[in-house]
């Protein structure tokens, strides 16, 4: 039977229990004192049923009674059940059930007492009064009052107005009967008011405990993060800082050796890759960071990261290979829909981790469709294998697995942010593995095969330009931090251009409408005038010095580079800066500008 209550009574509370399942409580709580008053008023029904009309109904009545004490009594014992009282639905249609056989017991002796005699009117009192006992009981929760109590009284009712003379007692019992009522509405009325109350205290407790454990989550995530950076920072700046104390002659030491400074270059990559991870992590916990799905060509991304990664896995004695589907091959269509500067930083990890952490063996990439129309990447290697337990530690943040970690550097962070970032992507990753046969790690991403793959270039991927083509720019940098200045000089310079600096917005903005450069680098966050406001001047000079190219170097906000983006900027440039990736910004902000048919001013 589908009962319907008002909004607060359907929905179940977070942390504790609806209005409708306290309502259910509080009867179930009056169900053993209706039992005991059904007991006591045992002798009251055999004193009825003695007055039924033949010694067949007398037996019927008494059979009834002992049918629904039975019942009653089976409810009571089944309501005791745990997984029996969860079900709140099948819980509310059997104990309006077991009311109605009490209400059928009453009707039962209004039936008779209409020809018990003189005994007439006391048996109909008896039975009326049973049936406001009956009210009572089915108080607490509105659907069972709304049914059980007009069923319960209607028996003694009808009866007393089947006869004129008797139109005062049943008048007088119609009162009693609405009055009973009135009263069990407002009794239910003020529980139902009390169980909100309730309901709407367990859910802030149930708040609370949900926002201690966040706080506490974010305050263990916090510590792991300060421990893993203190370490990770603390050994490559010590590595770091011995080089430079000896290129600097210190302490009488020698000028470093090849060797030495290529391990400090390995450390301080090293360093910056668990920073930029950390950071990724951190913005990816707080719900901050975002993807921009594209379609993008999959297979050239992986041919270009196998090329990258052959070298150190032929270092190691490793065989890297490259399995393609024929589906998949060159000059096929459809595209994975992704973002792929993330989808690479995914895959990269990868790859990275099969090469760093086995032995000896193999690493195999392959690429496939899935039978759901998915594209999968996978990474297997002959590697030293995780356990089932060691696996799922491994995705958690800030966790090792000591047995095959030891001896290499990073935050344990990668597989953690990879599947983070495959499930912001509208994908997974996910792995199998064995103890002594190595790992496989599975990325899926959404395909589209009717989609145009665009070729994925990063900036890792740019090789420097011959000197002799070399083109010589007149570069103008606006940064107010010295060290990220010369960083940005150095780079420029390296690749043969000439450098004019800025230390603000105001002073860049002066020097680009008195001077002619063939490029602008601006930083995006700088006090006073931003990289925005600077780019949005520039742009609004309306002459020919509007229409230089002009990247912006911002921290790696995604709201930063939208603005710049937005502001006029024709390429964005992340910090910290590579030489690779500074000559891509430089060249893709070249090229935007010669499409849009502005002026280049090259010299040679």
């Amino acid at each position: 039977m589908a009962t319907t209550t008002d909004d607060r009574t359907a929905e179940p509370t977070r942390g504790g229990q609806s209005v409708s399942q306290q309502a259910l409580e509080a009867q179930t709580a009056l169900l053993p004192y209706a039992l005991a008053v059904f007991a006591v008023s045992l002798p009251a029904y055999v004193w009825a049923g003695s007055h039924a009309v033949n010694a067949v109904w007398m037996t019927g009545t008494f059979a009834i009674f002992a049918a629904a004490w039975g019942a009653f009594y089976g409810v009571v014992n089944w309501l005791k059940d745990p997984q029996a009282a969860a079900n709140t639905a099948m819980r509310g249609r059997i104990q309006i059930l077991a009311a109605l056989i009490w209400a059928l017991a009453v009707a039962q002796i209004a039936a008779f007492s209409d020809g018990a005699g003189p005994a007439r009117e006391p048996l109909l009192m008896t039975a009326l009064a049973a049936s406001v006992v009956i009210i009572f009981f089915a108080s607490p929760w509105l659907p069972s009052l709304l049914i059980v109590g007009p069923a319960a009284a209607a028996g003694p009712l009808i009866a007393l107005f089947s006869r004129p003379q008797d139109r005062d007692l049943a008048s007088n019992a119609w009162g009693a009967v609405a009055l009973a009522m009135a009263l069990a509405l407002i009794l239910n009325r003020i529980l139902r008011r009390q169980f909100a109350l309730a309901a709407e205290r367990e859910m802030l407790i149930a708040d609370r405990a949900g926002k201690v454990e966040e706080a506490r989550r974010l305050a263990q995530s916090k510590s792991d993060l300060v421990a893993t950076l203190s370490h990770e920072i603390r050994n490559g700046l010590t590595g770091v800082a011995h080089v430079l104390a000896a290129a600097a002659g210190r302490n009488g030491r020698g000028a470093p050796s090849r060797e030495q400074l290529t391990a400090a270059l390995d450390a301080a990559n090293d360093l910056i890759s668990v920073l930029n991870t950390t950071l990724d992590s951190e913005t990816a916990e707080a719900g901050r960071l975002s993807v921009d799905a594209r379609p993008f060509d999959v297979v050239a991304l992986l041919r270009d990261l196998v090329l990258l990664n052959r070298p150190n896995a032929s270092a190691k004695g490793l065989e890297l290979s490259l399995h393609i589907a024929p589906e998949l091959a060159e000059g096929s269509a459809g595209a994975a829909l992704a973002d792929a500067h993330r989808a690479r930083q995914i895959i990269a990890n990868l790859i990275g981790n099969a090469v760093k952490f086995s032995v000896r063996g193999r690493v195999e990439a392959r690429v496939e469709l899935t039978a759901a129309g998915r594209l999968a990447v996978e990474i297997a290697d002959t590697g030293p294998g995780l356990a089932a337990d060691e696996l799922e530690l491994a995705f958690e943040p800030f966790h090792r697995i000591e047995r095959t970690s030891a001896g290499t550097s990073g935050a344990g962070l990668g597989l953690s942010l990879a599947r983070q970032l495959a499930r912001l992507m509208g994908g997974d990753l996910t792995a199998h593995s064995a103890v002594g046969v190595g790992s496989c790690f599975r990325l899926e991403l959404p395909y589209d095969p009717e989609a145009s793959a665009e070729r994925v270039i990063e900036t890792t991927e740019v090789a420097l330009p011959d000197p002799a083509e070399r083109r010589t720019l007149k570069v103008l940098i606006a940064e107010d931090d010295a060290l990220n200045a010369a960083m940005l000089r150095a780079v420029i310079e390296q690749l043969g251009h000439q450098v004019v600096h800025a230390v603000d917005g105001r002073r860049a903005f002066d020097l680009a409408k008195i001077c002619d450069f063939d490029l602008l680098m601006i930083d995006g966050r700088m006090p006073g005038m931003d990289g925005p406001a600077t780019i949005a001047a520039v742009r609004g000079l309306g002459d020919s010095k509007s229409g230089v190219p002009i990247v912006a170097v911002i921290g790696g906000d995604a709201d930063e580079a939208k603005e710049c983006v937005d502001a006029g900027a024709d390429a964005v440039l992340r910090k910290p800066v590579s030489v690779a990736a500074v000559a891509r910004a430089v060249a893709d902000a070249i090229a935007v500008t010669r499409r849009d048919g502005s002026q280049a001013r090259l010299t040679a």
